[in-house]
């Protein structure tokens, strides 16, 4: 493991890094190679780490605490420089090794073209593999400014490694007149009203839910490089969460926090808030 991962740096709070033990493998991959608008979410791995000792470790709404879960914080992926693709392969590789240790990988980001990878991972060992996307953009691209994974195209590219092709899209509110007409034609577009009642057949499936920050509403998520009017709150990821309850979440990944763009810091401690949510529901047998 020692040569996919960088262990240095903060850990999230009630975290170990050896996994000996553990039940999630919580890992974060620095990247923002293909930004298109606003850069920065390289650093949101780190924030999210360095911020969570501000929250408890106790979540009211799921009645379960850190202390009582073992998870590895296993540190960041070594990525390579430049081009995209070799990094969405180390995500996979990474992603593989979490999952031979027996443990539910949740990754830390980075940009959204990350999460091609560890979906390719967790569908090998879970071909009938559902897909849940929070997003505030369809992420239907073939290609962005010349890149085949760019974070633009990111759905586009799980897609293409999900066997089942079972994709939800919940309540996406920005991209191309082409994009809206594929995610209405496919039924894969679920409205916010619709959230849980959409989910429910997914019960018994194993699922892997993508967090793109930018699902919540800018006045509460600032920090993100694409920010879109007219998201959401937390109130909303909380029903997400009761529904989620009944599921077999086994991997989850919360990317595009760029926290330098929020100096107040509350972008990163949602993020950091969502994860512990997912810590939890990750966690639970």
């Amino acid at each position: 493991m020692s040569d996919l991962f960088d262990s240095d740096g903060a850990i999230y709070m009630a975290g170990r890094r050896d996994p000996a033990g553990c039940r999630v493998g919580l890992f974060g991959v620095p990247y923002d190679g293909t930004t298109s608008f606003r850069p920065g979410t390289r650093f949101g791995p780190a924030a999210i780490r360095e911020v969570s000792s501000g929250l408890e470790t106790y979540c009211p709404q799921l009645d379960r605490d850190l202390e009582d879960l073992a998870f590895a914080d296993l540190g960041a992926v070594a990525i390579p420089f430049g081009a995209p693709e070799p990094v969405v392969e180390a995500v996979r590789q990474a992603a593989t090794a979490v999952l031979a240790l027996g443990l539910r990988p949740l990754m830390l980001g980075g940009e959204h073209s990350i999460s091609s990878g560890a979906v390719a991972a967790v569908a090998g060992q879970h071909p009938d593999l559902a897909l849940v996307q929070l997003d505030a953009h369809a992420d239907l691209r073939q290609e962005w400014l010349g890149a085949h994974h760019s974070h633009a195209c990111a759905m586009r590219r799980c897609l293409e490694v999900l066997p089942s092709q079972q994709l939800l899209q919940i309540a996406i509110r920005s991209g191309t007149r082409e994009e809206f007409t594929e995610l209405r034609q496919s039924g894969r577009l679920v409205a916010i009203e619709r959230m849980t009642e959409a989910l429910r057949p997914l019960r018994g499936r194993p699922l892997y839910l993508t967090v793109d920050l930018d699902w919540f509403d800018p006045a509460v998520m600032a920090g993100t490089g694409t920010p879109e009017p007219g998201g959401f709150l937390w109130s909303h990821f909380a029903e997400l969460v009761a529904e989620l309850r009944h599921h077999q979440l086994v991997a989850a990944d919360v990317v595009e926090l760029a926290p330098h763009l929020d100096p107040s810091g509350v972008s990163s401690v949602l993020a950091a808030k969502v994860v512990r949510s997912l810590l939890l529901l990750l966690g639970t047998p």
